[in-house]
């Protein structure tokens, strides 16, 4: 592991499989070392997985095998941003269409009960635009949506 700080992610047991699905659904992801358990331990057996090493999105993870007590919360998400609305769709069907759930203004939980922004980064500028009715028009776009619309928030911002 070359980063000097990587999100430790909290599965029970099934962290080589999340690993997998975020490398095969984003951009510059990647899983890497697998580690087995050298013993017995709380949520599993000597030789299950313990640990991943992956990358989502360029951002290095490790997953961990701690067992059921604790759930991911939307208090910690992955904000992706995307280019377009084929990119939009893309990820977050594979996203919701993989056993997750859609939520509020681009808002979506994978599976294994992570969050999700997937954010085109038209909606990031339009709330950024130094024209305040700018921000306003595609917020208030942005709060009616599940998977954001980019020809909406595109029509917002001309107003």
């Amino acid at each position: 592991m070359t980063s000097k700080n990587t999100v430790c992610l909290w599965y029970d047991g099934t962290a080589l499989e999340a690993a997998q699905f975020y490398a095969e659904t984003f951009p510059d992801s990647a899983v890497g070392d697998v580690f087995r358990a050298p013993a017995d331990f709380p949520a599993g057996k000597a030789g299950d997985v313990l640990t991943v090493l992956f990358t989502v999105a360029g951002i290095p993870c490790l997953g961990l095998n701690g067992g059921p007590m604790f759930k991911h919360s939307e208090a910690f998400s992955f904000q992706v941003a995307t280019d377009d609305q084929e990119e939009t769709d893309r990820l977050w069907n594979a996203i919701v269409g993989n056993g997750g759930q859609e939520s509020e203004c681009g808002w979506c939980k994978d599976r294994w009960g992570l969050s999700w922004q997937i954010t085109p980064r038209v909606l990031t500028d339009a709330l950024a635009n130094p024209d305040p009715q700018v921000g306003r028009r595609a917020f208030e776009a942005m709060m009616t949506m599940r998977k954001i619309d980019v020809a909406r928030i595109e029509a917002a911002v001309r107003g």
